[in-house]
Formats: structure tokens, sequence, C-alpha cells
């Protein structure tokens, strides 16, 4: 009867150890890393976009339009002259707007308006992977001053077409980076690094190189500058034993 009692009491210990036991790792929180690595890199724009706009007035809509299909001829042979391919020159629709002027009596009253004549004008864009060629093109484009068009140039564009490329390469660096960041505090805490528990994506970010631009929640994309540079984190959570 005893010894009965003695496995009993034995029996009831060891439960209540083994289930203490448990409860505690049950509880003990899983241990973390939590690592975020950037990917970057510098790259030249291989591909201009290039817009500029020209207009004429007249009083006459038929002698407007007869004066802007002339600057146009010689928007193109200009242009051609410069090496661009004649159809890499875009035109768009010409755009035609009324001029009126606005008339008021000596005191201030408004006396209503005048028409003054039309004006008409037409933009035009090039596209090139001859990115150095247009760039000049755009800045010497004043030249058609001398021959009485009025061609207003806009600031060129810029992009690089093998962006979902540069992309990937991005993403691995980042990720890599992230890794040998993980790897050192695993290092320095005396910690074993263990299994990826989740991977998330930041921003993809495109800058001026050297410019100083402010990134974007959303993600800069600049265009205005040819030289670039290219950025991307992610944030990565492993296991920590």
């Amino acid at each position: 009867m005893k010894a009965s009692s003695i496995i009993f009491s034995l029996a009831i210990v060891l439960s209540s150890i083994v289930l203490g036991h448990a409860v505690i790792n049950r509880n003990r929180p899983q241990g973390t890393i939590n690592v975020t690595g950037l990917g970057e890199s510098n790259f030249t724009s291989d591909l201009i976009v290039w817009e500029g706009n020209f207009s004429r007035e007249s009083k006459d809509l038929q002698t407007a339009y007869s004066n802007l299909e002339k600057d146009r001829e010689s928007v193109t042979t200009y242009l051609v002259s410069k090496g661009i391919p004649k159809e890499q020159l875009v035109f768009n629709a010409v755009i035609t707007n009324p001029q009126y002027q606005q008339n008021y009596s000596n005191d201030g009253r408004y006396m209503g308006q005048t028409f003054t004549g039309y004006q008409l004008s037409q933009s035009l864009q090039i596209e090139s992977k001859e990115v150095e060629k247009v760039e000049k093109i755009s800045r010497e484009i004043t030249e058609l001053l001398n021959q009485g068009i009025a061609f207003y140039s806009q600031q060129p564009r810029y992009y690089y077409t093998e962006l979902e490329s540069l992309k990937l390469e991005m993403i691995a660096k980042a990720t890599e980076d992230a890794r040998i960041r993980a790897e050192r505090i695993a290092e320095n805490s005396e910690a074993k690094l263990g299994d990826l528990i989740s991977a998330n994506m930041g921003v993809f970010q495109i800058t001026g190189q050297n410019s100083g631009e402010d990134y974007s929640w959303g993600g800069a994309f600049n265009t205005s500058s040819k030289n670039k540079t290219a950025s991307i984190t992610m944030k990565l959570v492993f296991e920590s034993n």
C-alpha cells in the first residue's frame, strides 16, 4: 500500500514538472531578427523623349493654317538635316484658339470683347535612343528663330528601356544585403540565424545622380536627369535560435 502511494505521489510530481515545462515553452516568444537591406545601382538613360511646339496667328484662319503648314515643313527639313529620321517626327493635331481683346470703359466698366484673330499651334515629339544627338538638337533648335519660326523647346525626358531587369537586380542586391546584416546581428548576439519567415519589398526609387532628390513614399521616378540612381529596400524577418 505504501509502495503504491509513493509511486502515485512521484507520478503527480513528474506530471507537474512536465506540464510546467510545457507551459513555459508555449509562452516563450519566438526569437526573430528583423533587418532591412538596400540595393542600389547607377545607370545612364538609353532613351530620350523631346517635345516642342510652334504657332502662328492671323485674323484669317486659312492664312494662319497656311503659315503653320510652312513652319512644319521648315521644322521637318531642319530636323532631318540634323540626322533625325523623318519617321521619328510625330506631329500632333493642330490646336485652334480664337483670340479676343477684353474691352473696358474709362471708368472700368466691362464693355465686352473684340475678336482679334486665331492662334494655331502644333506640337512635335521625338522619341529616340540616340540620346546625345537629340540632346544637342534640343539646345540648338533656337536656330529656327533665324527663319522666323517661334519654336518653343521643352526639357528632354530620359528613360531606361531595361528597367525591369534592373529592378530584379536591385531586389537581389537588397536581399543579399539584408541577409548579411541578419548574419552579423546573429553572430554579435551569439545566436544562430534560422529560417526566413517573411520578406517584403520596399518602394522602387529612381533619382538623379548627385541630385539630392528626396525619396517619395509612392516611389520617385526621375525623368529630368540622364544619369540616374536606382534603389530599393527589402525587409526580411528571420528566426533566431
